[in-house]
């Protein structure tokens, strides 16, 4: 079982738990009260737009219905790769810190860049901290947008917020925003954009030299208390389509059933293919157990 560390707002928010056998979090709901919008809910239990919209694709995301209940997508699955320093998921729009003793890692929802300014994949560093950063527009987005200012000052302003880790990338940061609402979109030239609660305690915790590894995983499996769970994401391109409104592309069925065998092993003869296959098909972005329990 997970053993949570420590809460934040209701519990939940910027929460860290211990990871047991690759999934970290919990899941969770919330009945919806009068005036939400699911914005509104995705900033108060730290979980990005994309996401919220995903496990939700039934609700209007500006007037969801009064009094039902919204999944919240606060459990993951840690994808693979990286287990230090700050893991980057590209294809579920979320961050991964690990904790420098390894018991437990923090997730948090982030911004990245949008269509034409991807944020690169690959491995990196954090090369210095700033606190109150100075905007200075880089050359695309001076192309793109000739009318903007030389810099700006620390302040409302400011996109970059209050906190800024700049990269050993030039022209990437993961830093804050003054566009909160911009959180679990692609909407950046390629930086990386946290909640301001969540970047003020990534930067009290993620000092000069920490390794950050950036990777594109929309499929990912992982092992808790003896089962296999299976989380698919929409991906960059289906952020996109949930942002306009139209209906994600799902992954290729034969490369999700041959990543589950893989992953299954010894274990395989457990699985429930028709779980596997509505799990690739919704897309909803949260584990789902598709092993049978042992009798």
């Amino acid at each position: 079982m997970l053993r949570q560390l420590c809460c934040a707002v209701l519990g939940l928010c910027a929460a860290g738990f211990a990871v047991a056998e690759g999934l970290t979090g919990r899941p969770a709901s919330y009945t919806v009260q009068p005036g939400d919008t699911l914005l509104d809910v995705a900033r108060r239990f730290d979980v990005g737009y994309a996401g919220i919209r995903a496990a939700n694709p039934q609700f209007d995301p500006w007037v969801p219905p009064v009094d039902e209940p919204l999944l919240l997508p606060t459990q993951h699955i840690v994808p693979a790769g990286a287990v230090k320093g700050i893991l980057i998921n590209v294809a579920e729009l979320r961050l991964y810190y690990f904790m420098p003793d390894g018991s437990a890692v923090l997730s948090f929802p982030l911004g990245i860049g949008r269509e034409g300014w991807q944020t690169p994949l690959g491995g990196t560093r954090v090369a210095r901290k700033v606190v109150h950063p100075v905007w200075v527009p880089t050359p695309s987005e001076r192309t793109e947008n000739p009318d903007l200012p030389a810099s700006v000052a620390p302040g409302p302003d400011n996109p970059m917020g209050d906190y800024a880790l700049y990269l050993a990338r030039r022209g990437y940061a993961i830093h804050g925003t003054n566009r909160p609402f911009s959180i679990g979109r692609r909407d950046s030239h390629g930086c990386i954009r946290l909640y301001p609660e969540d970047i003020a305690r990534l930067y009290a915790l993620a000092g000069v030299g920490t390794p950050v590894t950036v990777v594109d995983q929309p499929v990912k499996l992982g092992w808790q208390d003896g089962e296999l769970y299976l989380e698919v994401h929409a991906g960059q391109a289906g952020a996109d389509a949930l942002e306009q409104g139209l209906e994600p592309p799902s992954p290729a069925q034969d490369v999700v059933d041959a990543m589950v065998r893989g992953a299954a092993g010894a274990e395989v003869e457990r699985v429930n293919w028709d779980t596997v296959h509505l799990t690739a098909q919704q897309m909803r972005g949260m584990p789902v157990q598709v092993t049978a329990r042992r009798n």
